[in-house]
């Protein structure tokens, strides 16, 4: 096995992209670990980094596509969207580089071109035509030593699930545009040891070798997927299968950041005002799941009374037709000091009053404690925590998106004009709508 990327190891990217040393500034040296003689350098300059195609096997092949997310971008003019890395449940959501003033027609910018020729790839009949599909290699930029550029984290191995064409805000410049956003699964890599060799990208790059040859050096799990498409995919998807607990004080804003500021204002706008702030858990209950894939619909906030221990009820949707299934989503909205916990107990609660296909969602702007989360896990509630940085991020991240980032506006807009009715209908009752 030569050199090796390993899920979650930060690595140097620095900008002279000298492969010589090892190690840069105590970290793995990117263009060292991907150094293949003979081939051109393995690049991250952009979000979209598709390897040039060789011909092998009598078909063209493109040896891998490398994927930077920036999140430290996000929101910005460059970069108004925001990219979802859930790599506990192998699920990546990845928006296209297109963007506000290009004129080409979506789908033909160099990234979202290279994307969508993988997807097609990766849609094949046949395991002969899996065999040479591109595989998609994840990354995101961290900070480190005070630093947010130069520095990437391995995420994973991925296939493209789905690509869909989305219309999508440009921020301060108050316009629409175009673009493409994809569902990537993540690639168990347990047989590895969490690792993909760079002697399987070397190979698919080397003409000479055929496909069933690269094969045989890729991750059992993809040569699986290989194997049987997408079928597989519930078997060969990345699963983190440990408990994990977020300490409370990273469910927290850093105090004096801007989260931190927007999370009081928050509290402090809707402290004694619970059926206001159920709406606002709501539309951020909704932005969460539709974050993760999920067909979410919003229902309806619950009567001041009589509301059977529910704030607010939604709706998730799986597959369609007679291959689909809805589930009753039913939220819990606590507005309390962002520097308080919910209990353990106040938890079961929630769950107590779930029912068979029915999930729960705990909105607060506190944290949930960390014997909280253990039972959680331990008993496998089916239940989202959303803390209070996640809240305030979500919030933000709504307002950069629809109201020039105003949170201000953003909050008006969720109460005002969004329209969710407050009724005191059965949470059942969302199955029928």
């Amino acid at each position: 096995m030569g050199e090796t990327l390993r899920v979650g190891q930060v690595l140097r990217y620095a900008r002279a992209k000298d492969s010589t040393d090892p190690v840069l500034n105590g970290y793995p040296n990117f263009h060292y670990v991907t150094e293949a003689p003979g081939h051109r350098k393995a690049l991250l300059e952009a979000g979209i980094n598709g390897m040039a195609k060789v011909s092998a096997s009598g078909r063209q092949r493109r040896p891998a596509i490398l994927i930077r997310s920036s999140p430290w971008k996000a929101g910005s003019e460059q970069t108004p969207w925001h990219d979802v890395f859930d790599l506990d449940n192998g699920h990546v959501r990845y928006f296209g580089d297109h963007k506000a003033g290009i004129t080409k027609p979506p789908g033909t910018t160099t990234g979202n071109a290279a994307l969508l020729d993988a997807f097609n790839e990766h849609q094949a009949p046949t395991p002969e035509a899996r065999a040479s599909a591109a595989p998609l290699l994840l990354f995101r930029a961290v900070s480190r030593d005070g630093k947010v550029k130069g520095f990437v984290e391995f995420c994973g191995l991925g296939v493209i699930e789905r690509a869909e064409r989305i219309i999508q805000w440009a921020g301060h410049e108050h316009a629409t545009f175009t673009n493409y956003v994809y569902d990537i699964a993540l690639i168990d890599l347990s047989a590895e040891n969490d690792q993909v060799d760079w002697d399987w990208i070397t190979a698919r790059r080397t003409p000479s070798v055929s496909d069933q040859e690269a094969l045989a050096k890729a991750p059992r799990a993809w040569r699986e997927w290989v194997k049987r498409g997408h079928s597989a995919l519930p078997r060969v998807r990345r699963r983190v299968a440990r408990a994990r607990i977020t300490k409370v004080r990273d469910q927290r804003p850093v105090p004096g950041s801007k989260r931190h500021d927007d999370l009081q204002l928050v509290y402090e706008q809707f402290d004694g005002r619970k059926h206001d702030f159920e709406a606002i858990a709501s539309a951020v209950a909704a932005r969460v799941l539709r974050g993760s894939g999920h067909n979410y619909r919003e229902g309806w906030v619950t009567q001041r009374s009589g509301d059977g221990g529910a704030d607010f009820v939604g709706r998730i949707d799986l597959g369609t037709g007679l291959a689909g299934t809805s589930l009753v989503v039913l939220g819990q909205a606590k507005c309390i000091r962002p520097n308080s916990l919910v209990s353990a107990e106040q938890i079961a609660r929630v769950v107590a009053r779930l029912r068979r296909g029915w999930i729960g969602i705990y909105v607060t702007t506190g944290a949930f404690s960390e014997p909280a989360q253990l039972e959680m896990v331990e008993d496998q509630y089916p239940i989202v925590l959303v803390s209070g940085l996640d809240l305030a991020r979500e919030l933000r991240s709504m307002a950069r998106d629809d109201h020039g980032d105003d949170l201000a506006a953003c909050v008006d807009h969720i109460l005002y004009a969004q329209g969710v009715p407050i009724t005191s209908r059965r949470p059942e009752e969302i199955l029928l709508v």
